[in-house]
């Protein structure tokens, strides 16, 4: 009879493939993700079955994985019903209006960095950061004709860094709960990786992003597009200070948006009394579509609504199905097994730990469990070379939930792809603070910089 248990060569295997499939279609055929990663599940369903596993089993690490998403998904699609009503409210217009008045073109791009990051750090979430302040920035951007995909990066990683450091962020609270490290002591110890990583980010923002005058007269005419068909007033604050407010009283994601969407709308309606229940709901499903005289601004505005985050659900839900699958039958687990008994010095525990984080993300497309399998994985190790939660704790950020946003089939990336309507392999590059987070991350566990450990008893 064939042995049930996944032999480690059979686990590297399935990894690899898994991964040059991915690699090859979404990188070398630009195809979208959800294809390929439908193709691996199915591939894997069948290789479970013809292995010797009962379809029930592998339905169930099909739900196991599934389960966790309920909740992002609900964020997601509130946030697609989120981005409508600000634009049709006039808020998004009423922050670009603000932003072409008090944002210089010569240093737009590394602003957009500094904006992004204070902002983050105010609300705990990237994705709100993204989808609301990044899109208008994004607008403000493609008017000064930047290089978009940069503009792009410089949002991406500014939401990225505000969400790190935050003790609002979900996943800098649950990085710190795995690694069992006390929450504020995480994010002052994440500053030795994350302040190089953000300083080298300004730079090559401010290196890459200034640049000569731009256009006055074409900011003009875009602002005069969106004063005339948006009202751009100073009501546009009360959503954005109610969002600082609900995250400043630590009320959850959920309670938040679905607070944010109810008194936005009441200001649609009081702007827009005729507005009929059915217009509003048909903008609550297929999202705003902006009718001014400027193209460049109906292609920016014309975004958001329920239907918008539809792709970003199916390839989240597509994810974690193959997530569940190789979780449900330890085939990351017996992958990395081999790895974690040999490892005794700081430099390269730390260094596995990261790659396993990175390719969690790779594998696997989920922020959480990015963070979540190589945190219960390396806890051991950790403790037996007497190296702090607290170093833990910091390299689970460093390789897992800041790598996200950089996996075209993510479920961050993904995201910001959609919000943004740049693709993830275009903006990539650019996203700095994701790529030099798990370098310095990298250097203080070869250099001892910045390394903490266990106190002697």
């Amino acid at each position: 009879m064939q042995s049930r248990k996944i032999t480690f060569a059979e686990s590297l295997a399935i990894l690899i493939i898994l991964l040059i499939i991915l690699g090859v279609a979404v990188i070398n055929f630009g195809l979208s993700p959800e294809v390929p990663v439908l193709l691996v599940v199915g591939l894997l369903v069948f290789w479970l079955r013809a292995r010797g596993f009962l379809f029930d089993e592998i339905q169930a690490g099909i739900q196991d994985g599934v389960s966790i998403a309920i909740i992002p998904i609900l964020i997601f699609i509130l946030i697609g019903a989120l981005i409508a009503v600000w634009i049709k409210a006039g808020i998004i217009p009423s922050i670009m209006v603000l932003g072409f008045k008090l944002i210089s073109g010569q240093f737009f791009v590394p602003s957009v960095f500094l904006v992004c990051a204070v902002v983050g750090v105010a609300i705990g979430s990237g994705f709100t950061t993204i989808s609301t302040v990044g899109i208008a920035l994004l607008g403000i951007g493609a008017s000064m004709n930047q290089n978009l995909p940069l503009v792009a990066g410089a949002i991406v990683s500014g939401a990225v860094f505000g969400d790190k450091m935050s003790p609002l962020s979900d996943s800098t609270n649950l990085s710190s709960a795995v690694a069992e490290s006390e929450l504020f002591a995480h994010i002052k110890n994440m500053m030795w990786s994350t302040i190089p990583a953000f300083l080298v980010s300004l730079l090559l923002f401010w290196l890459l992003g200034s640049r000569g005058q731009v256009d006055s007269s074409k900011i003009q005419t875009t602002v005069k597009v969106l004063e005339s068909n948006f009202n751009v007033s100073w009501l546009a604050l009360i959503p954005i200070l109610l969002m600082f407010l609900c995250a400043w009283k630590k009320i959850p994601a959920v309670p938040t948006l679905f607070l944010n969407i109810f008194v936005t709308a009441g200001l649609i309606w009081l702007e827009h009394p005729q507005e009929s229940v059915q217009s509003f709901a048909n903008l609550i499903t297929n999202g705003f579509v902006a009718k001014t005289s400027s193209t460049q601004v109906n292609t920016l505005l014309s975004r958001g609504g329920i239907m918008s985050m539809m792709a970003t659900t199916a390839l989240i839900i597509s994810t974690l199905t193959l997530g569940g699958l190789l979780m449900k039958f330890k085939i990351v687990q017996t992958a990395m097994e081999p790895l974690v008994k040999h490892l005794n010095q700081p430099g390269t525990l730390i260094l596995a730990t990261l790659l396993s984080g990175i390719g969690i993300n790779l594998f696997v497309g989920e922020q959480y469990l990015s963070v979540i399998l190589p945190g219960r994985a390396f806890k051991e190790p950790f403790e037996r070379i007497s190296l702090s939660p607290l170093a833990l704790s910091r390299t689970l950020e460093d390789g897992g939930s800041v790598i996200n946003y950089l996996i075209p089939w993510g479920v961050a990336g993904s995201f910001a792809a959609s919000a943004l309507g740049v693709p993830v392999i275009d903006f990539l590059p650019f996203a700095f603070f994701s790529l030099f987070s798990p370098v310095f991350s990298f250097l203080s566990g070869f250099t001892g910089i910045g390394l903490k450990w266990q106190k002697r008893k």
